[in-house]
């Protein structure tokens, strides 16, 4: 990230450090008396938000390699339980004997076609090729969020990056 620029720009354009960004034009200002012990104390001055234009311009590929191999993770367990909780419903709902009877009545059982058919329908085929599926998409999103990290970098570099503007409240 480049240093963070004060909003409005100071003077001369030059980038200042978060702690040294001037705030904006302020929503509210309102003096508040202190309590007084027989000194005298200026009142303070309660601003509104201070703004903070930042740019953002460069995104390390490693860190977004880490967390996008992390959610993708996630992502995984979570495709291989709601497999799990699918076909579980599914039987429960006798939609697997359903469809084995309905298969059944019309073909004749000593089939190949029919005998594979119910191979599909257990749960370690579904499980296993939910995982399958997982992995995959493990792989794809880690090496497309890293490559993501590298086309942004190069972007950046030509156009200056995405521009913020940041407030605290």
């Amino acid at each position: 990230m480049s240093q963070p620029e004060s909003y409005p720009p100071a003077q001369g354009g030059q980038n200042q450090s978060p702690a040294a960004a001037e705030p904006a034009a302020p929503a509210t200002s309102q003096t508040v008396p202190e309590p007084n012990d027989g000194e005298h104390k200026p009142a303070k001055t309660i601003v509104g938000p201070r703004r903070v234009r930042l740019a953002l311009t460069r995104i390390d590929p490693w860190s977004v390699m880490k967390a996008s191999f992390l959610l993708s993770v996630a992502a995984g367990i979570m495709l291989v339980v709601a497999a799990a909780f699918v076909w579980f419903m599914l039987d429960a709902m006798h939609v697997f004997s359903t469809i084995q009877d309905l298969v059944g009545t019309v073909m004749d059982s000593s089939n190949n076609a029919y005998s594979a058919l119910i191979e599909y329908m257990k749960f370690s085929r579904a499980i296993s090729m939910a995982t399958v599926i997982a992995v995959v998409n493990i792989i794809l999103m880690t090496a497309l969020a890293t490559i993501g990290a590298f086309l942004y970098n190069i972007t950046a570099a030509l156009v200056g990056g995405v521009h913020l503007t940041l407030a605290d409240e």
